[in-house]
């Protein structure tokens, strides 16, 4: 995803306090190509805490969530990536723009 200049953001902010719709076309196709975020709320704070680092038992303690509950919802997320492992399914949520 590339960054945009600030003024591209403010002619964003601009059209749409007019009423006209904005539309990213690299969000756009980004979307068109990875498709609707198919990640739960707790799966993407899980991935954005394993993203940061954190083990399983930090993770669940930060969440207030027993560590089988975070292991539930990263297996869940691994699957919806299509990945292999924890820190993957981070990365690629992240490449695809879902945390």
């Amino acid at each position: 995803m590339t960054r945009r200049a600030p003024e591209d953001l403010a002619d964003a902010v601009r059209k749409v306090c007019r009423g006209i719709r904005v539309v990213d076309p690299v969000l756009a196709t980004e979307s068109l190509i990875h498709g609707i975020n198919p990640l739960a709320a707790r799966e993407r704070e899980v991935l954005v805490a394993v993203g940061a680092g954190h083990a399983i038992a930090e993770v669940a303690k930060l969440l207030r969530l027993s560590e089988g509950t975070v292991r539930n919802h990263l297996s869940a997320a691994i699957g919806k990536t299509g990945t292999r492992s924890r820190s993957e399914a981070a990365a690629v949520a992240r490449e695809r723009g879902w945390l």
